[in-house]
Protein backbone atom coordinates (compact mmCIF):
# COMPACT_ATOMS: atom_id res chain seq x y z
CA UNK A 1 0.00 0.00 0.00
CA UNK A 2 1.20 3.59 -0.79
CA UNK A 3 -0.26 6.43 1.18
CA UNK A 4 0.54 9.91 0.81
CA UNK A 5 0.50 12.37 3.54
CA UNK A 6 0.08 15.80 2.86
CA UNK A 7 0.67 18.72 5.46
CA UNK A 8 1.57 22.07 4.98
CA UNK A 9 5.58 22.01 6.61
CA UNK A 10 8.04 19.31 7.21
CA UNK A 11 8.84 19.79 10.27
CA UNK A 12 7.64 23.10 12.06
CA UNK A 13 4.51 22.69 14.13
CA UNK A 14 2.90 19.68 16.64
CA UNK A 15 0.95 18.55 13.12
CA UNK A 16 3.83 18.46 11.18
CA UNK A 17 6.11 16.71 14.13
CA UNK A 18 2.98 14.34 14.05
CA UNK A 19 2.58 14.02 10.85
CA UNK A 20 6.26 12.65 10.39
CA UNK A 21 6.50 10.46 12.89
CA UNK A 22 3.43 8.54 11.27
CA UNK A 23 5.35 8.52 8.15
CA UNK A 24 8.00 6.63 9.65
CA UNK A 25 6.05 4.42 12.10
CA UNK A 26 3.81 3.50 8.88
CA UNK A 27 7.41 2.73 7.20
CA UNK A 28 8.67 0.60 9.56
CA UNK A 29 5.56 -1.28 9.57
CA UNK A 30 5.27 -2.62 5.83
CA UNK A 31 3.31 0.48 4.50
CA UNK A 32 5.20 2.57 1.77
CA UNK A 33 4.31 6.03 3.04
CA UNK A 34 5.53 9.82 2.12
CA UNK A 35 4.89 13.39 2.90
CA UNK A 36 3.86 15.80 0.56
CA UNK A 37 4.60 19.57 2.21
CA UNK A 38 4.84 23.24 0.96
CA UNK A 39 7.39 24.12 3.19
CA UNK A 40 10.31 21.28 2.86
CA UNK A 41 13.40 21.85 5.41
CA UNK A 42 15.71 18.82 5.19
CA UNK A 43 17.19 16.42 2.14
CA UNK A 44 14.63 13.92 3.25
CA UNK A 45 14.16 11.61 0.10
CA UNK A 46 10.55 10.39 1.71
CA UNK A 47 9.23 13.88 1.97
CA UNK A 48 8.15 15.86 -1.66
CA UNK A 49 7.95 19.84 -1.39
CA UNK A 50 5.19 21.42 -3.86
CA UNK A 51 7.06 22.18 -7.26
CA UNK A 52 8.72 25.81 -6.91
CA UNK A 53 6.40 28.42 -7.74
CA UNK A 54 5.74 31.95 -7.17
CA UNK A 55 2.32 31.35 -5.94
CA UNK A 56 3.44 29.46 -2.97
CA UNK A 57 3.93 32.26 -1.44
CA UNK A 58 1.07 34.04 -2.64
CA UNK A 59 -1.44 31.60 -2.09
CA UNK A 60 -0.52 32.18 1.86
CA UNK A 61 -0.64 36.23 1.35
CA UNK A 62 -3.34 36.11 -0.44
CA UNK A 63 -5.63 34.21 2.00
CA UNK A 64 -3.65 36.37 5.17
CA UNK A 65 -4.82 39.52 3.13
CA UNK A 66 -8.28 38.43 2.74
CA UNK A 67 -8.83 37.96 6.62
CA UNK A 68 -7.66 41.04 7.14
CA UNK A 69 -10.01 42.74 5.41
CA UNK A 70 -12.62 40.76 7.01
CA UNK A 71 -11.50 41.65 10.52
CA UNK A 72 -11.06 45.52 9.81
CA UNK A 73 -7.52 45.71 9.01
CA UNK A 74 -7.18 44.72 12.66
CA UNK A 75 -4.27 42.17 13.16
CA UNK A 76 -5.92 40.47 16.37
CA UNK A 77 -7.02 37.47 15.02
CA UNK A 78 -5.25 37.17 11.89
CA UNK A 79 -3.98 34.09 11.99
CA UNK A 80 -6.67 32.46 14.40
CA UNK A 81 -8.99 31.92 11.44
CA UNK A 82 -8.23 29.96 8.35
CA UNK A 83 -10.67 29.90 5.03
CA UNK A 84 -8.94 27.94 2.15
CA UNK A 85 -9.45 30.31 -0.24
CA UNK A 86 -6.87 29.46 -2.42
CA UNK A 87 -4.40 26.59 -2.57
CA UNK A 88 -2.52 24.88 -4.80
CA UNK A 89 -3.80 21.48 -7.06
CA UNK A 90 -2.05 17.96 -6.33
CA UNK A 91 -4.29 15.77 -8.11
CA UNK A 92 -1.68 16.47 -11.37
CA UNK A 93 1.47 15.28 -9.25
CA UNK A 94 2.85 12.12 -9.88
CA UNK A 95 3.22 11.39 -5.55
CA UNK A 96 -0.80 11.95 -6.06
CA UNK A 97 -1.42 9.49 -8.94
CA UNK A 98 1.00 6.74 -7.39
CA UNK A 99 -0.57 6.69 -4.08
CA UNK A 100 -3.70 4.55 -2.76
CA UNK A 101 -4.93 6.54 -0.15
CA UNK A 102 -4.56 10.01 0.30
CA UNK A 103 -3.99 11.32 4.24
CA UNK A 104 -4.44 15.08 4.89
CA UNK A 105 -3.23 16.25 7.99
CA UNK A 106 -2.76 19.82 8.93
CA UNK A 107 -3.26 21.91 5.51
CA UNK A 108 -4.06 25.64 5.89
CA UNK A 109 -2.41 28.91 5.25
CA UNK A 110 -2.24 28.22 1.74
CA UNK A 111 -1.10 24.65 0.99
CA UNK A 112 -5.10 23.66 0.01
CA UNK A 113 -8.10 25.36 -0.93
CA UNK A 114 -11.59 23.89 -0.01
CA UNK A 115 -11.77 23.74 -4.00
CA UNK A 116 -8.41 21.38 -3.99
CA UNK A 117 -9.61 19.25 -1.26
CA UNK A 118 -12.63 18.95 -3.77
CA UNK A 119 -10.93 18.16 -6.34
CA UNK A 120 -8.93 14.90 -4.33
CA UNK A 121 -12.37 13.83 -3.38
CA UNK A 122 -13.62 13.38 -6.62
CA UNK A 123 -10.67 12.03 -7.86
CA UNK A 124 -11.88 8.34 -7.10
CA UNK A 125 -9.11 7.31 -4.34
CA UNK A 126 -9.99 7.33 -0.85
CA UNK A 127 -9.69 10.28 1.70
CA UNK A 128 -8.10 9.88 5.42
CA UNK A 129 -7.43 12.99 7.48
CA UNK A 130 -6.29 13.49 10.62
CA UNK A 131 -7.59 16.73 12.69
CA UNK A 132 -4.72 18.03 14.70
CA UNK A 133 -7.89 21.05 16.15
CA UNK A 134 -10.90 21.21 15.09
CA UNK A 135 -10.89 23.42 12.02
CA UNK A 136 -12.33 20.75 9.77
CA UNK A 137 -15.02 20.71 11.70
CA UNK A 138 -16.10 24.13 11.86
CA UNK A 139 -15.95 27.09 9.54
CA UNK A 140 -13.16 29.19 9.88
CA UNK A 141 -11.12 28.59 13.59
CA UNK A 142 -8.69 26.30 15.13
CA UNK A 143 -10.43 26.18 18.53
CA UNK A 144 -13.38 27.11 19.81
CA UNK A 145 -12.95 27.81 23.26
CA UNK A 146 -16.67 27.39 24.56
CA UNK A 147 -18.26 28.35 21.23
CA UNK A 148 -21.16 25.98 20.34
CA UNK A 149 -21.98 27.06 17.21
CA UNK A 150 -20.61 24.37 15.25
CA UNK A 151 -23.18 21.70 16.49
CA UNK A 152 -25.66 23.46 13.99
CA UNK A 153 -24.25 26.53 11.75
CA UNK A 154 -21.54 28.64 12.28
CA UNK A 155 -22.22 31.77 12.84
CA UNK A 156 -21.74 35.44 15.32
CA UNK A 157 -18.23 34.43 15.32
CA UNK A 158 -16.58 35.52 18.16
CA UNK A 159 -12.71 36.27 16.26
CA UNK A 160 -15.07 38.51 13.45
CA UNK A 161 -15.64 42.50 14.03
CA UNK A 162 -18.48 43.20 16.64
CA UNK A 163 -18.65 39.15 17.30
CA UNK A 164 -19.90 38.73 13.12
CA UNK A 165 -23.93 38.35 13.08
CA UNK A 166 -26.81 35.72 11.83
CA UNK A 167 -24.82 35.23 8.47
CA UNK A 168 -21.56 36.63 8.69
CA UNK A 169 -18.36 35.64 7.10
CA UNK A 170 -17.88 32.28 9.14
CA UNK A 171 -21.36 31.06 7.60
CA UNK A 172 -20.49 32.15 4.31
CA UNK A 173 -17.22 29.59 4.51
CA UNK A 174 -19.36 27.01 6.35
CA UNK A 175 -22.05 26.91 3.04
CA UNK A 176 -18.42 26.63 0.72
CA UNK A 177 -17.70 23.64 3.47
CA UNK A 178 -20.72 21.46 2.86
CA UNK A 179 -20.20 22.06 -0.89
CA UNK A 180 -17.04 20.69 -0.46
CA UNK A 181 -17.95 17.66 1.24
CA UNK A 182 -21.40 17.08 -0.70
CA UNK A 183 -22.06 13.82 -1.81
CA UNK A 184 -18.36 12.80 -0.51
CA UNK A 185 -17.31 10.56 1.85
CA UNK A 186 -14.08 11.52 4.30
CA UNK A 187 -12.53 8.95 6.89
CA UNK A 188 -11.61 11.70 9.68
CA UNK A 189 -9.47 10.54 12.76
CA UNK A 190 -8.99 12.81 15.51
CA UNK A 191 -6.15 12.26 17.26
CA UNK A 192 -7.79 12.33 20.72
CA UNK A 193 -11.64 11.13 22.19
CA UNK A 194 -12.45 14.73 23.19
CA UNK A 195 -11.70 15.84 19.41
CA UNK A 196 -13.57 12.59 18.05
CA UNK A 197 -16.75 13.12 19.97
CA UNK A 198 -16.55 17.27 18.98
CA UNK A 199 -16.21 16.07 15.37
CA UNK A 200 -19.51 14.00 15.49
CA UNK A 201 -21.73 17.02 17.23
CA UNK A 202 -20.50 19.16 14.04
CA UNK A 203 -23.64 19.55 11.71
CA UNK A 204 -21.14 20.15 9.36
CA UNK A 205 -19.55 16.46 9.28
CA UNK A 206 -22.82 15.02 9.73
CA UNK A 207 -22.45 11.57 8.14
CA UNK A 208 -19.11 11.61 7.79
CA UNK A 209 -16.67 8.27 8.96
CA UNK A 210 -15.23 9.46 12.58
CA UNK A 211 -12.81 8.16 14.67
CA UNK A 212 -10.24 8.44 17.05
CA UNK A 213 -6.39 7.27 16.99
CA UNK A 214 -3.05 8.92 19.09
CA UNK A 215 -0.40 10.30 17.32
CA UNK A 216 2.96 7.99 17.49
CA UNK A 217 6.29 8.39 19.03
CA UNK A 218 9.67 6.65 18.73
CA UNK A 219 10.32 5.72 22.06
CA UNK A 220 13.86 4.41 21.22
CA UNK A 221 14.04 8.36 20.58
CA UNK A 222 12.03 9.56 23.71
CA UNK A 223 13.41 7.59 26.76
CA UNK A 224 14.56 8.21 30.00
CA UNK A 225 18.18 9.37 30.04
CA UNK A 226 20.95 10.65 33.56
CA UNK A 227 19.30 13.86 34.21
CA UNK A 228 22.75 15.76 35.16
CA UNK A 229 24.24 14.72 32.15
CA UNK A 230 21.04 16.24 30.44
CA UNK A 231 21.61 19.52 32.48
CA UNK A 232 25.27 19.32 31.70
CA UNK A 233 24.84 19.38 28.01
CA UNK A 234 22.23 22.35 28.28
CA UNK A 235 24.31 24.45 30.80
CA UNK A 236 21.48 23.93 33.49
CA UNK A 237 22.02 23.89 36.83
CA UNK A 238 22.64 20.99 38.81
CA UNK A 239 21.18 21.36 42.29
CA UNK A 240 17.72 22.67 41.48
CA UNK A 241 13.99 21.48 40.49
CA UNK A 242 13.42 22.27 36.95
CA UNK A 243 9.61 22.94 35.87
CA UNK A 244 9.63 22.96 32.43
CA UNK A 245 6.98 24.77 30.30
CA UNK A 246 7.28 24.32 26.48
CA UNK A 247 5.55 25.74 22.87
CA UNK A 248 5.82 26.60 19.71
CA UNK A 249 5.20 30.73 20.63
CA UNK A 250 5.59 31.01 24.31
CA UNK A 251 3.63 34.21 24.08
CA UNK A 252 0.79 32.43 22.80
CA UNK A 253 -2.49 33.33 25.21
CA UNK A 254 -3.83 29.89 24.64
CA UNK A 255 -1.01 27.84 26.00
CA UNK A 256 -1.59 29.30 29.30
CA UNK A 257 1.78 30.55 30.46
CA UNK A 258 -0.17 33.42 32.70
CA UNK A 259 -1.54 30.85 34.56
CA UNK A 260 1.70 29.28 35.08
CA UNK A 261 3.30 32.65 36.31
CA UNK A 262 0.60 32.49 38.72
CA UNK A 263 1.24 29.32 39.87
CA UNK A 264 4.61 30.31 40.01
CA UNK A 265 3.75 32.79 42.82
CA UNK A 266 2.58 30.00 44.97
CA UNK A 267 5.69 27.87 44.91
CA UNK A 268 8.46 30.23 45.89
CA UNK A 269 8.80 28.68 48.94
CA UNK A 270 10.02 25.57 47.64
CA UNK A 271 13.93 25.77 47.89
CA UNK A 272 15.92 25.59 44.66
CA UNK A 273 12.63 25.49 42.28
CA UNK A 274 13.40 27.00 38.38
CA UNK A 275 11.65 27.00 35.53
CA UNK A 276 13.12 26.40 31.89
CA UNK A 277 11.34 27.82 29.15
CA UNK A 278 11.35 25.95 25.62
CA UNK A 279 9.70 28.10 22.42
CA UNK A 280 10.37 31.17 20.39
CA UNK A 281 10.01 34.69 22.36
CA UNK A 282 10.95 32.82 25.51
CA UNK A 283 13.29 35.70 26.55
CA UNK A 284 10.24 37.67 26.69
CA UNK A 285 8.69 36.25 29.87
CA UNK A 286 11.69 35.75 31.73
CA UNK A 287 11.42 38.87 33.69
CA UNK A 288 7.32 38.45 34.33
CA UNK A 289 8.38 34.48 35.86
CA UNK A 290 8.63 34.77 40.55
CA UNK A 291 11.31 32.65 39.93
CA UNK A 292 14.35 31.93 38.00
CA UNK A 293 14.37 31.29 34.31
CA UNK A 294 16.16 29.55 31.86
CA UNK A 295 14.99 30.61 28.52
CA UNK A 296 16.25 27.96 26.01
CA UNK A 297 14.16 29.64 22.85
CA UNK A 298 12.85 27.58 19.76
CA UNK A 299 15.07 24.45 19.47
CA UNK A 300 14.45 21.83 15.75
CA UNK A 301 17.39 19.61 17.27
CA UNK A 302 15.81 16.36 18.10
CA UNK A 303 18.45 15.05 20.74
CA UNK A 304 18.28 18.54 22.19
CA UNK A 305 14.78 18.70 22.73
CA UNK A 306 15.33 15.11 24.26
CA UNK A 307 17.81 16.50 26.84
CA UNK A 308 15.57 19.12 28.14
CA UNK A 309 12.75 16.35 28.95
CA UNK A 310 15.59 14.92 30.55
CA UNK A 311 16.78 17.45 32.33
CA UNK A 312 13.67 18.34 33.87
CA UNK A 313 11.71 17.40 36.84
CA UNK A 314 8.12 17.97 35.47
CA UNK A 315 6.38 19.24 33.18
CA UNK A 316 3.98 21.82 32.84
CA UNK A 317 1.08 22.68 29.80
CA UNK A 318 -1.52 25.01 31.09
CA UNK A 319 -3.03 25.17 28.33
CA UNK A 320 -6.87 26.45 26.95
CA UNK A 321 -7.67 24.41 24.19
CA UNK A 322 -5.52 21.40 23.61
CA UNK A 323 -6.12 17.92 21.51
CA UNK A 324 -3.27 15.37 22.16
CA UNK A 325 0.16 17.69 22.96
CA UNK A 326 2.69 16.10 21.30
CA UNK A 327 4.90 17.44 24.02
CA UNK A 328 3.07 15.66 26.65
CA UNK A 329 3.76 12.76 25.09
CA UNK A 330 7.65 13.76 25.15
CA UNK A 331 7.43 14.02 28.68
CA UNK A 332 6.17 11.06 29.45
CA UNK A 333 8.72 8.85 27.67
CA UNK A 334 11.33 10.50 28.92
CA UNK A 335 10.08 9.82 32.43
CA UNK A 336 8.81 13.36 33.38
CA UNK A 337 5.62 13.68 35.18
CA UNK A 338 3.27 16.09 34.02
CA UNK A 339 0.43 18.52 34.77
CA UNK A 340 -1.97 20.04 32.58
CA UNK A 341 -5.59 21.17 32.81
CA UNK A 342 -8.62 19.31 32.47
CA UNK A 343 -9.33 20.40 29.21
CA UNK A 344 -9.71 18.69 25.22
CA UNK A 345 -7.36 15.24 24.97
CA UNK A 346 -4.94 16.53 28.68
CA UNK A 347 -6.86 14.19 30.71
CA UNK A 348 -6.22 11.46 28.34
CA UNK A 349 -2.71 11.21 28.48
CA UNK A 350 -2.49 12.16 31.92
CA UNK A 351 -3.57 10.22 34.57
CA UNK A 352 -4.69 11.98 37.40
CA UNK A 353 -2.47 11.29 40.62
CA UNK A 354 -0.66 8.39 38.62
CA UNK A 355 1.27 9.40 35.90
CA UNK A 356 0.96 13.17 36.53
CA UNK A 357 -1.73 15.83 37.99
CA UNK A 358 -4.44 17.05 35.75
CA UNK A 359 -5.93 20.44 37.33
CA UNK A 360 -8.91 21.95 37.19
CA UNK A 361 -9.17 23.92 34.44
CA UNK A 362 -8.22 27.40 34.74
CA UNK A 363 -7.07 27.66 38.08
CA UNK A 364 -3.67 28.55 38.96
CA UNK A 365 -3.99 27.68 42.51
CA UNK A 366 -4.62 23.92 41.55
CA UNK A 367 -2.11 24.19 39.13
CA UNK A 368 0.28 24.55 42.15
CA UNK A 369 -0.70 22.32 44.00
CA UNK A 370 -0.18 19.54 41.24
CA UNK A 371 3.34 20.54 40.65
CA UNK A 372 4.11 20.99 44.31
CA UNK A 373 2.24 17.42 45.07
CA UNK A 374 4.86 15.77 42.01
CA UNK A 375 7.88 17.99 43.20
CA UNK A 376 7.48 17.13 47.11
CA UNK A 377 4.34 14.69 48.38
CA UNK A 378 4.30 11.85 45.68
CA UNK A 379 6.70 8.77 44.43
CA UNK A 380 8.37 10.54 42.02
CA UNK A 381 9.71 7.31 40.85
CA UNK A 382 6.23 5.39 40.60
CA UNK A 383 5.38 8.48 38.78
CA UNK A 384 8.17 8.12 36.40
CA UNK A 385 7.48 4.80 35.68
CA UNK A 386 4.11 4.77 35.13
CA UNK A 387 4.63 7.65 32.65
CA UNK A 388 7.07 5.54 30.52
CA UNK A 389 4.76 2.22 30.91
CA UNK A 390 1.36 4.46 29.85
CA UNK A 391 3.59 5.86 26.65
CA UNK A 392 4.93 2.31 25.78
CA UNK A 393 1.48 0.81 25.95
CA UNK A 394 -0.60 3.36 24.01
CA UNK A 395 1.32 5.46 21.49
CA UNK A 396 4.16 2.89 20.31
CA UNK A 397 5.09 3.43 16.17
CA UNK A 398 3.01 0.02 15.83
CA UNK A 399 0.30 0.24 17.94
CA UNK A 400 -0.60 3.56 16.26
CA UNK A 401 0.54 2.37 12.51
CA UNK A 402 -1.54 -0.90 12.94
CA UNK A 403 -5.01 1.29 13.60
CA UNK A 404 -4.22 3.67 10.78
CA UNK A 405 -3.43 0.41 8.43
CA UNK A 406 -6.97 -0.58 9.37
CA UNK A 407 -8.58 2.89 8.97
CA UNK A 408 -6.78 2.65 5.30
CA UNK A 409 -8.19 -0.55 4.47
CA UNK A 410 -11.96 0.78 5.50
CA UNK A 411 -11.34 3.59 3.23
CA UNK A 412 -10.53 1.51 -0.04
CA UNK A 413 -13.53 -0.92 0.95
CA UNK A 414 -15.74 2.21 0.99
CA UNK A 415 -14.33 3.68 -1.88
CA UNK A 416 -13.81 0.28 -4.07
CA UNK A 417 -17.93 -0.31 -2.76
CA UNK A 418 -19.49 3.10 -4.08
CA UNK A 419 -17.28 2.86 -7.26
Amino acid sequence: MRVLIVNTSERTGGAAVAANRLMKALNNNGVKAKMLVRDKETDSLTVVGLPESVWLRWHFLWERFVIFCKLHFNRGHLFDIDIANTGTDITRLREFQEADVIHLHWINQGMLSLGDIRRILQSGKPVVWTMHDIWPATAICHVTLGCRNFLSQCHNCRLLPSGGSAKDFSTRIWQKKLQMLNDETIYFVACSRWLELEAKRSALLKGQKITNIPNPIDTHIYKRGDKQEARKRLGLPLDKKLILFASQRVTNENKGMSYLMEACRLLTDIPQLGVVILGGHAEEVVTQLPLEAFPLGYVNDEQRIVDVYQASDVFVLPSLSENLPNTIMEAMACGVPCVGFKVGGIPEEIDHRRNGYVAEYRSAEDLAQGIRWILTEADYASLSQNAVHKVAQRYSQQSVAMQYLDVYHQAQAFKHYKL
